[in-house]
């Protein structure tokens, strides 16, 4: 029997919270019986067809404080319909991953009438989130009670009521008993052991499971460098001759470790589904803003924006501002290298242990000021992106990557490179690179995890006294549940967790042959940083909403780029080392450039690197590397052989079954023509 979303009810009283809506506390009465018969109208008549009910019923009010929070679930059989309408991908019982649909819903492994469990938690959430953000204006010209909230047709109605101030918030609830058993398979007991990704990603979705997948194979890809780098730096570390052999391991090692994750990656998605969902297309940000007009694409009403106007804010505006904050980073910059030469000035006049201890204090005063203007950046990075007005919010992520990593990256390293390259001062070089690393991991763990998780504690504890306050004819778990999570920080994404890990691979694969323990470093503060970051999604901050991802996005990119430019930096610092002089002995600095020049031209064209081998001796063996790196990135498929064929599988399926969709269309033209015809002769 089909079943329709007509037929469905959306009147039980009774269900399964998933997400808390929460208004302002001056909204009016109106405003709410508008939004409520919205959430629970039928599809066909623009509503959302969910279920939704307020917090607290008219006597709990009268007992606690209202806080304005509704609960918002669906049916078991909305939740299959809307995970057909937003595309889910699911294992059938072939082994195979299709598209889901409630017709052929028996074909999918693990479904069951009975069985409430073939749906993970995340996907009935970002169902959810998806019908909410779904709702469109039709017929109203304005937010009932708000008059200068004004909408149009097929304005999104939550995103208006979000940058009205009318709704405050909206995440969806924790489940505790989930939470508790992914807690203990997870961080609770600290031991050296892989994640539970699958179970993370059924409770927080996949990109949140893709970063700590990612996290986690990181660690492991820089085991092999730190064992290599210890008894490096025990017995080799003052003889700067052998960290040749060094960096040619280390230019390998960047290339091979984001070669394999793809292949890694591609295989978790794959099981996941989402490395088949197709692309929606995507609507207009919530903060994209410009006068009402149609879409000459969609032929929908939305705001238009012209973008020469965008690019005058870029390159008028963005632009100039972002390099005076570069300029101001090496003006700090300069600031430290002054220090340096003042503190190395008053040992060498004293000698004592006291000031020994000193040399190291310019350097972690600079690696705090670093994180100060690295943070401080941000806010600034996010509030010129948002003014720039970017119709999507893709193009607003990207924008805003760009500005923080070009940024970051002259922030955190533009010293190195001066005192690697300028100053040639591989001592002070080692002593920088391991302040650096070490303080700024020490203060992101402080800042990220512990002084958040310090804070809700609590928090945790004075809501709790609130609650047990309460008279005790009154089950308050739900509400205080809700009460506790609400005032939890907003999970803001996995940006600067990625940027953290990214700027961590510059430390170890720019200039680890100088400082062979910062890969030691990255594995112990990354073993640590598993639990923190753990704890942070489970007790931290409100659940984050599920998202579908089928890799690491743009931060794919962003590594494979600093894997390049650790190309050029090792074979520069291969271009200083005395063998090389030794075969030019006359001019060191121009000997420095052209390596450096002639690994940037190979490595923009790597058919470049067949004229390498015509070069003299040894920098023919820095080409080689090269041009080792290039064959290793080509011959290591993104992709692993099952996975291919699987795909190659779906789409001659998916082309067939056009095709006799096609076929059947023209039969069916040709049985109705001799009917015309006849007709005609007739007439």
């Amino acid at each position: 029997m089909k079943v329709t979303l007509s037929a469905l009810d959306t009147s039980e009283s009774s269900f399964t919270p998933l997400v808390v809506i929460e208004l302002a506390q001056d909204v009016k009465e109106e405003t709410k019986e508008w939004l409520k018969n919205r959430i629970i109208a039928k599809k066909k008549d623009g509503g959302a067809q969910l279920l939704f009910r307020p917090l607290l019923n008219k006597y709990e009010q009268e007992t606690l404080e209202n806080q304005n929070l509704y609960l918002v679930g669906a049916s078991k059989i909305r939740m299959l319909l809307g995970a057909e309408a937003v595309g889910l991908v699911k294992e059938c019982n072939d082994n195979t991953m299709r598209a889901f649909t409630y017709r052929t819903r028996q074909n999918f492994k693990g479904f069951d009438d009975n069985n409430d469990d073939f749906l993970t938690m995340a996907e009935c959430q970002f169902i959810i989130k998806h019908e909410l953000e779904n709702l469109r204006a039709k017929g109203e010209k304005m937010i009932p009670g708000y008059p200068q909230a004004k909408l149009y047709p097929g304005k999104s109605l939550l995103r208006r009521l979000l940058t009205s101030g009318i709704v405050i918030q909206v995440f969806p609830l924790h489940d505790s008993e989930a939470l508790k058993k992914l807690e203990d398979t997870w961080y609770t007991r600290f031991a050296l052991k892989y994640q539970p990704i699958d179970s993370i990603r059924g409770y927080f979705g996949e990109t949140i499971a893709l970063y700590f997948g990612f996290l986690e194979y990181f660690t492991f890809a820089l085991i092999p460098m730190a064992v290599i780098g210890l008894p490096y730096y025990l017995f080799v570390w003052e003889d700067y001759d052998k960290y040749v052999i060094f960096a040619s391991f280390n230019l390998i090692w960047s290339t091979v470790i984001l070669e394999v994750w793809k292949r890694g990656c591609a295989n978790m998605t794959y099981r996941w589904g989402t490395l088949l969902m197709k692309r929606k297309f995507e609507e207009p940000r919530p903060g994209f803003h410009g006068v009402l007009g149609i879409n000459s694409i969609t032929g929908k009403e939305e705001p238009l924006y012209p973008s020469y106007k965008r690019q005058l804010r870029i390159y008028l505006v963005s632009l100039p501002f972002v390099c005076l904050c570069l300029y101001f980073s090496l003006y700090v910059m300069m600031i430290y290298f002054d220090m340096e030469v003042w503190a190395l000035g008053l040992h060498e006049n004293s000698g004592s242990e006291w000031t020994s201890v000193l040399l190291y204090v310019p350097s972690i005063i600079y690696a705090i000021v670093i994180e100060i203007m690295n943070r401080l950046y941000r806010y600034a990075a996010e509030f010129l992106t948002s003014w720039e007005n970017h119709r999507l919010e893709s193009a607003y992520q990207n924008h805003l990557i760009l500005k923080v990593l070009v940024f970051n990256f002259l922030n955190c390293f533009a010293s190195l490179f001066y005192i690697a390259f300028v100053l040639k001062d591989m001592k002070l070089l080692r002593q920088s690179l391991a302040t650096l690393l070490i303080t700024s991991q020490i203060l992101n763990q402080i800042m990220e995890s512990f002084l958040p998780y310090w804070l809700q504690r609590k928090h945790g504890v004075r809501v709790k006294r609130k609650v047990q306050a309460l008279k005790a004819d009154i089950d308050a778990t739900l509400y205080e549940q809700v009460i506790l999570e609400k005032e939890m920080g907003t999970y803001l994404g996995t940006f600067d967790d990625y940027l953290e890990l990214f700027l961590q691979f510059g430390y170890v694969s720019l200039f680890s042959c100088v400082y062979p323990l910062a890969a030691a470093f990255a594995v112990l503060n990354n073993f640590t940083e598993v639990n923190s970051d753990a704890l942070k999604m489970c007790r931290v901050f409100k659940r984050p909403f599920s998202e579908p991802s089928a890799n690491i996005g743009v931060w794919q990119l962003a590594f494979e780029t600093m894997s390049v430019i650790s190309v050029v930096t090792n074979c520069a610092l291969i271009g200083m080392s005395p063998q090389v002089n030794a075969v030019f002995p006359e001019s060191k600095a121009d000997l420095i450039l052209i390596v450096v020049a002639v690994e940037v031209l190979a490595s923009s064209s790597p058919s470049a690197t067949i004229v390498s081998f015509l070069r003299p001796p040894q920098p023919c063996r820095t080409h080689a590397l090269l041009a080792l790196k290039f064959i290793l990135a080509f011959a290591i498929p993104d992709k692993p052989r099952h996975i291919q064929m699987k795909l190659a599988r779906l789409e001659f399926e998916s082309l067939e079954a056009l095709k006799q969709q096609q076929m059947k269309l023209v039969t069916e033209n040709l049985k109705e023509e001799p009917t015309e015809s006849g007709k005609e002769k007739a007439t």
